[in-house]
């Protein structure tokens, strides 16, 4: 299902250090998040990616300024989310939603029975009668071109329309180099299946 929240890993895939601006660390949390917002899980491909999707401090930067430059403090998130989380301090996200910790539901409705998840979703109203009614409304646009257009059945639940070739980049330090190999370029040059993990 869209809607369905990644499988739990212990760590993260890529660990960039010493950019001089947050900013830099972009294309490294579009993989890391599967160009999809951590929150929510809305999908770069259902919209224009610039203007859309934000990097978000889930310790803010006002509470934790050390941490700003921090790539494990950073999460790719859609800009409704980041702005209804503002400068709330959350638990990472990263670690929290996870199907192992969330399912959502036929109604759109996300279901837990994680502490730490609850105060999540209450905190960015995930469960609102808004949010609902969006997954609703995604799900059903997505059977719907799986039954009657399958060209646009894959454009929907692709993962992006363009990879980061992460190899290219030059970042000051990187702990976890392995994690290149990992990415959805990397992936889509060895010929892999792209589908969700």
């Amino acid at each position: 299902m869209i809607f369905d929240y990644p499988v739990q890993r212990s760590e993260r895939r890529h660990g960039p250090s010493g950019y001089v601006s947050y900013e830099s660390y972009r294309p490294w949390l579009r993989d890391e998040f599967d160009f999809r917002c951590v929150y929510c899980l809305k999908r770069e491909v259902w919209g224009q990616v610039t203007g859309e999707f934000e990097l978000d401090h889930f310790e803010p930067q006002s509470a934790n300024p050390h941490l700003q430059l921090d790539y494990f403090n950073l999460v790719y998130a859609c800009r409704r989310c980041n702005s209804v989380k503002s400068s709330q301090v959350v638990d990472d996200p990263f670690h929290l939603l996870c199907s192992e910790n969330i399912e959502t539901l036929r109604d759109g409705s996300l279901l837990t029975d994680d502490i730490g998840v609850m105060r999540l979703i209450r905190q960015l109203d995930l469960n609102s009668p808004r949010m609902k009614s969006w997954r609703i409304l995604w799900m059903r646009i997505v059977e719907l071109t799986a039954e009657y257009d399958e060209f646009t059945y894959t454009q929907l639940v692709s993962v992006s329309a363009e990879f980061p070739d992460l190899s290219q980049l030059r970042t000051p330090s990187n702990s976890r180099i392995q994690g290149i190999e990992e990415s959805w370029f990397a992936r889509q040059r060895r010929g892999e299946s792209l589908q969700m993990r």
